[in-house]
């Protein structure tokens, strides 16, 4: 074997073992960035109980009697969060109408396990984030990663690691 062989070979085998720690590492940094990105959304968001939700959802916008209520007027594309306070378990879901869909988990049309939960009296509170701006290019992608972030599927109510 001669010398530009050798070099070769062992250039090979270099990149052949750096490759996959290059790849740990980007996807380290990048599963990093978007906890990260999910968290600032989170925590800059209200964060409600189930009934602060529901009076909020049936308040009418002004006293006219053709004004809608706010659920009507300010429904938006997003995820929300529920929270099992009591059993400190995660929901996350996903909707274009976010207020719509967060009332059908309280009112026992969402997830059976959380309507039942809720039922028995564990305490949940409700932060909803909105697609626009959140930095998310669609509401699969934004919720599949709030539900890793929450880890919603192996200890959570989620069925599902979210849509691909």
């Amino acid at each position: 074997m001669d010398n530009n062989t050798t070099l070769l070979i062992v250039l090979l085998v270099i990149i052949s073992i750096a490759c996959p720690i290059i790849m740990l590492i980007k996807n380290s940094i990048t599963k990093s960035y978007i906890n990260e990105t999910i968290d600032e959304l989170a925590n800059n968001t209200l964060e409600i109980t189930p009934e602060e939700f529901m009076k909020l959802r049936s308040t009418k916008l002004s006293s006219s009697r053709y004004e809608g209520y706010y659920a009507l007027k300010k429904n938006f594309a997003g995820i929300y969060i529920l929270h099992n306070k009591t059993k400190d378990k995660y929901y996350v879901g996903q909707s274009k109408t976010v207020l719509n869909r967060v009332n059908n988990h309280f009112t026992g049309k969402g997830n059976g396990d959380v309507y039942f939960d809720y039922r028995l009296g564990d305490q949940f509170t409700i932060k909803m984030i909105s697609l626009e701006n959140s930095g998310f290019p669609d509401l699969d992608s934004l919720e599949r990663n709030a539900i890793a972030r929450y880890d919603a599927f192996n200890k959570g109510y989620n069925k599902t690691r979210g849509n691909n």
